[in-house]
């Protein structure tokens, strides 16, 4: 993964109100060593009554492997338009990324929660693969996957 910053324009649209109430976040994930290929990721939130809120980014930029995030495409309709400019390159087993991004202060400790749904080529999908409730006390602490995620970490 590379870091982006505030050049995400569908998230900074679809999130970030004013920019002088927001932070900018680094969302850390380490892969754990399931020997298949690289696996798609979608990174998006709901909020308090599970609605969807939006996409953040997706890791892997054929839209035609999305759906085989199923909670995000569930979510979304598969919509590639959710994630257009936001997509980048799918992560290896046993590999490790980060992303920047600007999230507006008014997200935290609001209810919302930061899914991440993972899929790999000819292996099971893993929807809801980390749900992580977006809080300031959250920051930092580890989160472990289910399948394809050895740890999550989001931090400001």
């Amino acid at each position: 993964m590379k870091s982006i910053l505030s050049a995400l324009a569908i998230t900074t649209a679809l999130i970030m109100p004013a920019i002088a109430q927001a932070k900018t976040v680094t969302l850390n994930v380490n892969m754990a060593r399931y020997g298949g290929n690289g696996a798609y990721l979608a990174f998006y939130l709901t909020d308090a009554n599970g609605a969807y809120a939006g996409s953040l980014w997706m890791a892997g930029g054929r839209a035609k492997y999305y759906r085989h995030l199923s909670d995000w495409v569930r979510l979304t309709g598969g919509n590639p338009a959710e994630v257009a400019g936001i997509t980048g390159a799918s992560i290896g087993s046993g590999q490790g990324g980060y992303l920047s991004l600007t999230i507006a202060d008014a997200l935290f400790d609001a209810g919302y929660t930061l899914h991440i749904d993972a899929a790999a080529e000819d292996m099971r999908e893993s929807p809801n693969e980390i749900a992580v409730p977006l809080t300031s006390a959250g920051a930092g602490k580890p989160v472990q996957g289910s399948r394809y995620i050895a740890d999550f970490t989001y931090s400001f």
